[in-house]
């Protein structure tokens, strides 16, 4: 069984997380490039060539930025940690920090499958680790301020959950279905839509 000791405020991990995620986005623009000294001709093919570098870097930017935001909203109620949470924030830090890598696999190669998967597995993997940190917070009020926080909600942790099943599903089902499996993921525009207004209430 594990026990929970208090180790401190959350102020240095959200400092971490904050610098973590910030490199993490950085490093998805580093590949976006047009070569020099181009004639009209192929700086244009160049630029049409970059689309699904853009397309690629776009959606990491969206995933580590809905990533980034909830892990704010998680830490906002929380007083203290633990070596739990601590570990399982680093566990997470270290998935953020290799986006860039299947961020680059579905940009140069995302007509194949793998490259699919290996992406959905690498977001599902963040986003396993991101709602195991809510579960353990919303688990443990010795840990969180005396005021309500939505993080520690049944419907918050449904919400987190929506992007670990949406990508997990993607893994098995892109090598049956092929790449364009990948369009399964705009569902979790109109569940996270939905989810969002439940948890801010009627209003």
């Amino acid at each position: 069984m594990w026990t929970s000791r208090p180790d401190g405020g959350p102020e240095r991990l959200v400092t971490l997380v904050d610098g973590v995620f910030a490199i993490a986005i950085t490093l998805l623009v580093l590949d976006l490039s047009v070569p020099r000294d181009l004639d009209p001709a192929a700086y244009r093919r160049a630029l049409r060539e970059l689309l699904p570098d853009l397309g690629a870097y776009a959606l990491s930017v969206a995933v580590l930025g809905s990533f980034w935001r909830d892990n704010r909203r998680i830490f906002q109620g929380v007083r203290e940690i633990d070596g739990q949470v601590i570990s399982l924030s680093v566990a997470g830090l270290g998935v953020a920090a290799l986006v860039p890598f299947p961020t680059r696999l579905l940009a140069e190669y995302g007509d194949l499958s793998v490259s699919v998967a290996v992406y959905a597995g690498a977001v599902a993997a963040l986003g396993a680790c991101h709602l195991a940190v809510a579960t353990v917070l919303a688990k443990r009020p010795w840990l969180r301020h005396d005021t309500p926080s939505e993080a520690t909600t049944t419907l918050y942790l449904v919400d987190s959950a929506a992007s670990v099943v949406i990508f997990l599903a993607t893994v098995p089902l892109v090598f049956a279905t092929g790449p364009r499996i990948m369009w399964l993921w705009l569902v979790l525009v109109p569940v996270k839509v939905y989810l969002g207004r439940r948890l801010q209430g009627p209003g």
